[in-house]
């Protein structure tokens, strides 16, 4: 059967033959007013290509501890080669690769120091534990199609991430706890940030963070709204670890501790508001369905959800919804990112209305949805 394709179809299909063709991209290249477009574009095809090979110049630093080296003062390769463990050739090899990704920038002719994008990694333990992190992603990608035929019996990130996929995900053991909830906690100080900047809680009496892991989220929302009741429930073994920190934190007696499975066990009432912070994505349609139904179950009418996630299709951060976590998510097994009218979609199916998408500070890591429970 011969497919009919419409006027407008059929120009895009003789534009991808003419744009695809060598003789085409070799005039381009070479006409004035087409050149700076054309190397554009071989440029970020090169990177998608080299991608990796920057990614562990990001990870050979992070390992190395040398953005916080650097944030003391600009030194030589000879200054840190010992230091790095290699040398002085082969740390300045290094430096310059790191130089080339704007990680490191040149101080005069010899010394480095933090570059338009190092800078932000001192002081941010978070992102240097996700850029260690990520050894077990590229060793999951190693053979892409492989993942994703389904042919992998078992992924570094699936190991790792064991809840998402388990029948009994309360049978994790104390150091696989440890483990996730350290990096979950560590991962998410700009998600809490942003997300308070741009949802004030004044007109909320008690709070409960679902699924909230050692109680990072509550601890910056007590901070803020010293007035406000707050309740955790999470697996029993992490709410053991978030009871610590909030002895640490001086909190003991302002949170309510809840530990449970939010597949199997009913969520505890009280709260007027409830947050999922990075949870839904974590979970695939059946199961994501499944825990908003177990917290319009536990909101009084009228009673908030704040959705806190990256979202697909977010403008200007698609590459982060849908590459990136598309396939991290893949990798551990469970969840995927999802575009903002399916997420409204499934909390009208569960029984929330009044949704709306609030702007946050950085979409691309954090987007709010406010949904009311009907």
């Amino acid at each position: 059967m011969q497919v009919q394709f419409s006027i407008l179809e059929r120009w895009r299909i003789w534009r991808d033959r003419k744009l695809a063709s060598p003789e085409f991209q070799r005039w381009a290249a070479d006409f004035p007013l087409t050149r700076w477009e054309a190397s554009r574009r071989a440029r970020a095809l090169f990177d998608i290509t080299a991608g990796f090979v920057y990614s562990q110049i990001l990870y050979a630093c992070v390992e190395l501890d040398l953005f916080d080296q650097l944030a003391a003062g600009p030194q030589t390769a000879a200054d840190l080669s010992s230091r790095m463990g290699m040398s002085t050739t082969a740390a300045d090899r290094l430096l310059r690769a790191a130089v080339a990704v704007d990680l490191l920038e040149r101080r005069g002719p010899n010394r480095y120091g933090l570059g338009r994008l190092g800078i932000a990694l001192p002081g941010n333990p978070g992102i240097a534990a996700m850029v260690k992190h990520h050894r077990m992603l590229y060793h999951d990608l190693d053979d892409p199609l492989a993942l994703f035929r389904g042919e992998l019996s078992e992924t570094e990130l699936g190991r790792y991430w064991s809840y998402a996929g388990s029948a009994d995900p309360a049978a994790d053991g104390d150091q696989r706890v440890a483990e996730y909830s350290t990096l979950m906690s560590a991962s998410s100080g700009f998600v809490a940030e942003d997300a308070l900047d741009a949802y004030p809680l004044r007109e909320h009496q008690c709070l409960m963070d679902v699924g909230g892991g050692e109680g990072r989220f509550l601890l910056q929302v007590a901070k803020r709204w010293p007035e406000l009741k707050l309740m955790l429930f999470d697996l029993p073994a992490v709410v053991e670890r978030a009871a610590s920190h909030f002895d640490d934190a001086g909190m003991s007696g302002r949170v309510s501790i809840h530990g449970g499975n939010i597949k199997a066990d009913p969520l505890p009432k009280g709260a007027d508001i409830i947050s999922l912070v990075r949870v839904i994505l974590d979970h695939n349609d059946d199961g994501a369905i499944e825990i908003l139904r177990a917290v319009r179950a536990a909101l009084p009418p009228g009673g908030t959800l704040l959705v806190i996630e990256p979202m697909s299709e977010t403008p200007g951060a698609e590459p982060v919804g849908d590459a990136y976590f598309g396939l991290y998510l893949l990798a551990m097994g469970s969840g995927r990112t999802r575009p903002p009218r399916e997420l409204k979609a499934m909390l009208t199916e569960t029984g929330f209305d009044r949704i709306r998408l609030v702007r946050t500070r950085r979409p691309l890591q954090t987007r709010l949805m406010v949904a009311r429970a009907a």
